[in-house]
Order: structure tokens, then sequence, then C-alpha cells
């Protein structure tokens, strides 16, 4: 089987995206899946994307982790799946579109960014001096003083494989505040069990982790600086929990390519 796909990368966090609104890489298996998002023997990418037809919004977005696997929400994914339908004559600049944890709105703010509605998140939990939340995807928050020195594949894969997690997984995120508004953050994504260089539901669980906890002196608009780029995340204080959460960042084209399965 070939495939055509898109290369897209969002704060350095790269899928691979195919356009499968016909229905005929229904039958991509997850060893196939796991081939493709290799680094060596594959396309290489963190996750693949599929944009299937949807009978009421303008599509659905599925997405499967490197390892294969059907995955929750991924915020970076849903950026670049939003210039993906864009590129491809497919929406506007305007968008809803679903993915696996409901519904989303999304605008293009020019050719290279995307702000994306989150669901509303209603429960965040201490835990140990951590923030355990789920941001469409289930998250742990840890302030540390410096996050540059940190094993972030070592340490995160203890907690992720930890006894409270190992069933399930999390994903783990350690967060170093610069001021206020701005944050540090590095992220341990499970799936593709490794550092990855920017995550779109972590950047949300780290910014309203920093607010749960008073660092951000009530400022419901920051700044998470991944390794792999900027991404900025405004919310509103809801009775329990927050809404009108939107994660805004880069989704860039890379390039176009046909692989063979």
């Amino acid at each position: 089987m070939k495939i055509q796909f898109d290369k897209y990368q969002g704060a350095g966090n790269d899928f691979i995206i195919v356009d499968n609104r016909s229905g005929i890489y229904d039958l991509i298996t997850t060893s196939q899946f796991h081939s493709m998002c290799n680094r060596f023997k594959g396309v290489g990418a963190d996750g693949v994307i599929l944009i299937e037809s949807h009978p009421v919004l303008d599509f659905e977005m599925r997405y499967f982790n490197s390892d294969g696997n059907l995955s929750t929400m991924c915020g970076n994914g849903g950026r670049c799946a939003v210039a993906f339908a864009q590129r491809h004559n497919m929406i506007s600049k305007k968008t809803q579109f679903l993915a696996v944890d409901g519904p989303h709105e999304a605008e293009l703010i020019s050719e290279t960014e995307v702000r994306l509605q989150m669901q509303d998140v209603d429960t965040l939990t201490p835990r140990d001096g951590a923030i355990i939340t789920d941001t469409g995807s289930p998250h742990i928050v840890l302030p540390l003083d410096d996050i540059k020195s940190i094993n972030v594949k070592e340490e995160g894969a203890v907690i992720r494989y930890s006894k409270a997690f190992k069933t399930k997984g999390i994903n783990v995120n350690f967060i170093q505040k610069e001021n206020p508004q701005t944050y540090a953050i590095r992220t341990y994504e499970r799936g593709v069990e490794d550092e990855t260089l920017a995550c779109g539901t972590g950047a949300v669980a780290g910014a309203l982790a920093m607010h749960f906890l008073g660092k951000t002196e009530g400022g419901t608009s920051l700044l998470m600086k991944a390794l792999g780029g900027d991404l900025t995340i405004d919310f509103e204080t809801a009775e329990q929990g927050y809404k009108n959460i939107y994660l805004q960042g880069p989704a860039t084209f890379v390039y176009s390519g046909i692989i063979s399965i």
C-alpha cells in the first residue's frame, strides 16, 4: 500500500498527516503506524493523524501515537490538522472538527499559526507537590526550580510506569517558573515513551496547574516555553475548574511524500 502524506510540526512536535476522507486507509495496522513513525526506517514522527469525514463538522481527527496505538487528544496535532485541512481546501480560516475528546473550534491566525479551543477542565488534583489533571490527555505537572539538568526520559518513565499510573499511563510535565506569566516546560509523553520537543495538552495542563497553585498572580494568559517553541495558553476560571481554554502556537508544513507499507 502506498500512502500519500504531509509532514507537519507544531513547536517541534511532528506528525504524519493523511487525508483519509475516502476511507482507503482504514486497514492500516498498529504495527504499520509504528513503522511509519520510526525515525530510522520510516518517515519519522511523534504520531500519525488521519483526517476523516464527519456528517456535520468539517472533519474528524484520529490520532495515533508513535507506538501505533490510537491516542487521546493531541493539542499540537490538532493545530497541525487544522493547518493541513486549510492547505487542502477543506476549510477556510475557521473550523469545527471532532477529536477523540469531543468537538473543537479553531482559527488560523496566519499560515503558520493556529488558535485552538480546548475542552473545559473541571478537576485538578494535588498530589505530593504535583498536580494531576486531564486536558484531553492525562497529565501530571511537577514544578521544579531547575528543569535544564533533569533527565526527562528517565525521570518521566519512573513516574509513568509507577504503580499509580502504569496501567493507563500518564504524560509527565516538568515546569519551571520564569515570571508569573512565563514558564519553561519539558514533557515525557506516553505512547512516544520519550521526551518530545513540545506537548500541547501538556502546556495547557502546565498553565492551569500554575494558576491553580497561585503562581501566576491571577494571570490567565501564559507563555509556555517548550524545547521546540513557544505556546500561548489563555483561559477563564469557572465555578469548578476552567473554561474557554485556548492553545495557540505554530503549525508548520514541512514536506509532502509517499510511503509504501
